[in-house]
This record gives C-alpha cells, sequence and structure tokens, in this order.
C-alpha cells in the first residue's frame, strides 16, 4: 500500500499539468465539500514532486484530484486556521499520494485514467486536453496522444477521440456550452469537418451566435445531414460517373457587396440560404429568381 502524505495546500500546484476538466460543477462541488465535512476525505489525491526546486515553486504538482483538491481549498477559506503560516487547522493539508511519473506523459496518462474511473468528462473536454497536449508539444502526433492518454480503448474509440480534437479545434469559441454535447454530437460534428464543410458550420454558427446549445445544434443539423448522407459523394440524383468541375462542390459563394449565399442538403432536396440584410438588399431573392428563371427557361 503506498504510503499517504499529509500536504499542505500551499504547496501543491493545480496547474503544472494539462487538466481534462474544463469545468467543475458547483452542486457536485457542493455535495462533496459536504461530504468531506461529514465522512473525512476517502481517497487521497495524487501529486509528483515537482523537478523545479527555485524559490517560489510550489514543490508538488497535481496528477489527479481537482476536484477534491479545490473542495479541501474551499473548506479551508471557510474555516482558516489561526496561523496559517504554520499549516494548521482541519482542512490546512489534505491526504496524497506522490507519484513518480517518467515524464510528463506518463502523468497525463495517470490523471486521464483516474478520472476515467472518478467521474468521465465530457467529450469536449477529451478533445480540448488532447489539442492542448499537442499544442504544448507533450506528443508528436495525435494518434500518439490517444493511444498514451486513452490505451484501453480500440481503434474505434481512438478514431473517435481523434474526432474530438478536431472538433475543439475547429469550433472553440463558436460553440454555447460546448461541454454539454454528446459523445454523438460530437462525432456528428467531426464526420462534417471531415467531409470539408467546417465553412458552413462556421457560417451556420455565425448566425446563432450566443443562442443556446439547442438552438444552435437544430441550426448545424442540415449541414450535418449533407455530410452524413453525403460524405464523399454527389446528391443520389446525380446520375453514375458524372464529372465534376474543378473546385465543386461549392458550398458557399462570397460576394464582394457583403452578401452570403451557401447551400444545404435535405431530405427534401437542395436548399440555397441567403446571407443579406434586407434593407440593404431589399430586392435580392427577386433577383435571385429572375436569374435562375432566365438560366433555365431563356428570356
Amino acid at each position: 500500500m503506498p504510503q499517504i502524505h499529509h500536504l499542505p495546500l500551499a504547496d501543491i500546484d493545480a496547474t503544472a499539468l494539462l487538466r481534462d476538466r474544463l469545468t467543475l460543477d458547483a452542486a457536485a462541488l457542493g455535495t462533496l465539500q459536504a461530504s468531506i465535512l461529514r465522512d473525512g476525505l476517502r481517497q487521497p489525491i495524487e501529486v509528483f514532486a515537482q523537478p523545479d526546486t527555485r524559490p517560489g515553486t510550489q514543490p508538488f504538482a497535481l496528477i489527479s484530484g481537482l476536484r477534491r483538491l479545490t473542495a479541501y481549498q474551499r473548506l479551508h477559506a471557510q474555516n482558516p486556521a489561526e496561523n496559517p503560516a504554520k499549516h494548521h487547522g482541519r482542512f490546512a493539508t489534505i491526504p496524497a499520494f506522490i507519484r513518480a511519473p517518467q515524464d510528463t506523459a506518463e502523468a497525463l496518462a495517470l490523471m486521464v485514467a483516474e478520472n476515467e474511473i472518478r467521474a468521465p468528462i465530457a467529450p469536449w473536454e477529451k478533445g480540448a486536453l488532447l489539442q492542448h497536449c499537442l499544442d504544448a508539444r507533450h506528443f508528436e502526433t495525435l494518434d500518439a496522444a490517444t493511444e498514451t492518454l486513452f490505451p484501453d480503448l480500440t481503434r474505434q474509440g481512438h478514431s473517435r477521440l481523434r474526432g474530438f480534437a478536431l472538433v475543439f479545434a475547429e469550433l472553440e469559441g463558436a460553440l454555447t456550452d460546448p461541454e454539454r454535447l454528446s459523445a454523438r454530437r460530437m462525432a456528428r460534428l467531426a464526420v462534417a469537418l471531415r467531409a470539408g464543410l467546417g465553412e458552413l458550420l462556421h457560417l451556420t454558427l455565425a448566425d446563432h451566435r450566443g443562442a443556446g446549445p439547442e438552438t444552435q445544434w437544430r441550426a448545424l443539423e442540415p449541414v450535418i445531414t449533407e455530410a452524413l448522407l453525403l460524405p464523399d459523394a454527389p446528391p443520389p440524383e446525380t446520375p453514375p460517373n458524372t464529372p465534376r468541375k474543378p473546385g465543386r462542390p461549392r458550398r458557399a459563394l462570397h460576394l464582394r457587396s457583403g452578401i452570403t449565399l451557401r447551400r444545404e442538403w435535405t431530405r427534401n432536396g437542395w436548399i440555397i440560404r441567403i446571407n443579406a440584410r434586407h434593407s440593404e438588399h431589399p430586392e435580392i431573392v427577386d433577383d435571385i429568381l429572375d436569374v435562375v428563371e432566365r438560366w433555365f427557361q431563356g428570356e
């Protein structure tokens, strides 16, 4: 059984590693605090000794137990010691296991494994962690990151995780409450991005910036539907072996006037959405219909 150490809260750096949990649920944190007050801490946190021992550096870095550490910090703030400099008080120290990972990658893997057991993190958070690990050069490739941090998954599971990272990288800042996205919805967004529909996703979200998650999802569904129905093929009504012109299919048209037209495939056929202010272009729809009529029916 590993030895349990009681470490001062001030000695633990919770930000030394990239975290796989982006948010802490306030209600769950309150429940945890009440449980600790009533029964004590059931499971110690995990830390490792920091290699940097310069003055001012906290000697330990947190591996797992961010919620437990946060709960202790809040309880300590509510029950301060008479002499904080001596780390007195019931919540001034926290039980901890001191691990010795070989490198940052192994420490990250320990963190993910612990959280997957206790409270699985959201698909968006998994994508964020993978992308942040790449940005920080903890892993050379996305494949290496997924296989190291989530070693027990199947090949299909690793592919899904790479999709989560793609969604985070492409849509960060564009979605409302992305942590609420289910694994299924994240996977569908990844399909749309891999099908080359990223521009349409961004154009759609720009029209619904700040809207609620369900409103945004309803707006995105036509784009996602096109990706699911036609990921790499022309529409079903297109005759076989029909050659495509270079640069096709065109997903959107941006005019110098500021008008944007974009196409969407639905189960009932194609629709073209026109993004233009009526006050600036009051005749835009009639003008387009006139052009289409002349094109298909002649003068």
